[in-house]
């Protein structure tokens, strides 16, 4: 019985706290789409991926239903950072669907325009408002009907406690005239929320220092004066808690004391602790920081380099390379350090038993490849008449004058004249099992050994590479065939023996397999570059730098004339490939076991 009636106190002490009109709701995912175009159409960052923000706590103003029901301890709300742009999981606050789907555009309108992390909340977020409707007046219709209906459903600013007045009547004249509000006034307890703004980063990684951080202290200075006991303990303000340089300096007696890190802003809970002021009286001391980050976030795992004796086996002294650094525009020239190398322990062999039956078919369907004749269209003379170009003559003459041009097809030998750099993401992710019996790095290995047997047949000029990185200073380029050596047992031997290597610096393995490539003298180069991920690193190569680096190397590559393109296994490439390779730039593979007979295909049609 009781069991039953809280059950029922809580559906309708719930529904009495919810302000939310759910028969309006729009969810992401039907304006994902359509946010994301509004956000690049209007200068948004191209490779940003367009998600919905996870709830989280914000320091916000909630009801006493809302307080006595326990819901709406977390929102949903608008943010970005340097790799995605987050919108809210969904939104029901205002009650037509029209208004909600616009407020999900509106956003993103609003994010293309956030120069970088807030400094102060209010004056930015006026400013960019204000940008927006001047450059782009045709939405201020759309938006004073928000904040007319907006203001609608926020508490009236007589009902609040006198104390809270100033503050509400602050928000409501941003909102209602952006960039008319200079100064904020100070406030002890929290606002109801604007969501017709964005809201910082959940991944802080500087709290800008307070406007009123001067006056702050002289009221804690004032009130330590007053009390006696507060007047004796010792504050310390610290900076970066993350600072490398320094030295621990204490007593040995202060190990039996308390100690304590606080933070100034307590972002996830503001409610009071009984006991915090017991607890702070026995302090000796108290230590401030204005950073956010967790401890736990600074926690980093690194690979350590095999030894030399077991390490493959390094040819010269390594390749300076440059790198691209996107925050500044610019290349940084010998950046990096590539190291070309040789698999270790390898030996001439076979061709595995398990791929026979798939390559002698493979070799079989390329070798009808070698001199395929083709029908040449438009020339002076030949067998047939070219009655398409015929008609275009004919329709051009009646038109204006034009001089009469090849109106025949010949047959010829199409010989190939075409050289393709096959590169290889040997990174630790590839040592995942795809199922019981494989893993990726054994479908990369079977890939490039059938690779070989088609290639090998047709005749085409080919090279192989591998690599994996661990930062900048070692950027591992394996080489299991060049252009000059033959494509034998000795070059399946190293392939054979290919084991998972690091992380994935992508950009500097392209510059230089885009260089090998580059002086090659066919006609048409083909750079393929087989990966199971993301570029990635553990020196700040992480997320946007390497996705900005790999798509500058991408450019440069084809300045000099290639054809890269990409094929993956990744499920989620769709959300960065395109802004690398173009959309029709790389191939996903949905099945993984399929790579090794899917990629000759691949090349056929690439190529032909």
């Amino acid at each position: 019985m009781e069991e039953w009636v809280g059950e029922k106190w809580h559906r309708y002490v719930t529904k009495k706290a919810s302000t939310n009109f759910d028969e309006a709701k729009i969810e992401f995912s039907e304006l994902s789409r359509n946010a994301g175009v509004v956000f690049r159409a209007l200068g948004g960052d191209a490779v940003k991926r367009i998600e919905a923000a996870a709830p989280r706590d914000y320091i916000v103003r909630r009801t006493f239903m809302q307080k006595v029901s326990g819901s709406y301890q977390q929102y949903s709300l608008a943010w970005q950072d340097d790799e995605s742009l987050r919108l809210p999981e969904s939104i029901a606050i205002f009650p037509t669907k029209e208004l909600n789907r616009n407020l999900y555009l509106w956003l993103a309108a609003l994010a293309s325009y956030q120069p970088g992390p807030f400094k102060h909340w209010v004056k930015d977020n006026q400013r960019i408002v204000k940008e927006v409707l001047e450059k782009h007046p045709g939405l201020a219709k759309r938006y004073y009907a928000m904040v007319d209906a907006m203001l609608a459903i926020r508490t009236p600013i007589e009902q609040l406690p006198k104390a809270q007045q100033p503050l509400e009547q602050a928000i409501i004249d941003a909102l209602k005239k952006p960039g008319s509000v200079d100064n904020f006034p100070r406030a002890d307890f929290a606002p109801q929320p604007v969501y017709l703004w964005l809201y910082p980063s959940a991944k802080i990684d500087h709290i800008p220092p307070s406007e009123n951080t001067g006056e702050q202290e002289q009221q804690e200075a004032n009130e330590n004066k007053k009390n006696s006991d507060a007047a004796r303990k010792k504050t310390e303000r610290v900076g970066d808690p993350n600072t490398k340089d320094g030295m621990m300096v204490f007593r040995l007696e202060n190990l039996f004391s308390w100690s304590e890190f606080s933070k100034m802003n307590r972002a996830e809970d503001d409610t009071e602790d009984d006991d915090a002021q017991r607890v702070a009286e026995d302090l000796d001391k108290i230590t401030l920081s204005q950073q956010q980050d967790q401890k736990s976030s600074a926690l980093k795992i690194d690979l350590d380099l095999p030894s030399a004796s077991e390490d493959d086996i390094p040819l010269g002294e390594g390749i300076h390379l440059p790198e691209w650094n996107y925050k500044n525009q610019s290349l940084v020239a010998d950046r990096c350090l590539l190291q070309p190398m040789l698999p270790k322990d390898s030996h001439a062999q076979k061709l595995p038993q398990h791929l026979a039956r798939t390559a002698k078919r493979i070799r079989a369907e390329f070798e009808q490849f070698r001199n395929v004749k083709q029908w040449q269209r438009a020339q002076p003379q030949g067998e047939e008449l070219d009655l398409s170009a015929w008609l275009d003559f004919h329709v051009e003459s009646k038109t204006s004058q034009v001089q009469e041009r090849g109106l025949y097809r010949t047959i010829r030998s199409n010989n190939r004249d075409l050289a393709c750099l096959l590169l290889a993401d040997i990174s630790m992710s590839t040592d995942a099992h795809i199922n019981n019996h494989h893993k990726v790095i054994d479908v990369i290995r079977d890939s490039m050994l059938l690779f070989g047997e088609a290639l090998e047949a047709v005749g085409d000029n080919f090279s192989m590479y591998g690599f994996s990185s661990v930062k900048r200073h070692h950027v591992r380029f394996t080489m299991f065939k060049n252009f000059r050596e033959p494509y034998n047992d000795e070059i399946r031997g190293r392939l054979v023996a290919v084991r998972p290597g690091f992380y994935t610096r992508m950009g500097a393995a392209i510059r230089q397999a885009s260089k090998i490539l580059s002086e090659q003298k066919q006609t048409q180069k083909l750079l393929l570059i087989l990966t199971d991920g993301k570029p990635n690193d553990i020196d700040h190569y992480e997320g946007r730098f390497g996705i900005e680096d790999t798509h500058q190397a991408i450019i440069e590559a084809k300045r000099l004339g290639l054809q890269p393109f990409c094929i993956t296994i990744d499920h989620e490439a769709g959300e960065y490939l395109p802004y690398l390779f173009g959309s029709d730039g790389y191939s996903v593979i949905l099945d993984p076991e399929q790579l090794p007979t899917k990629l000759p295909q691949l090349y056929h049609q690439l190529t032909n």
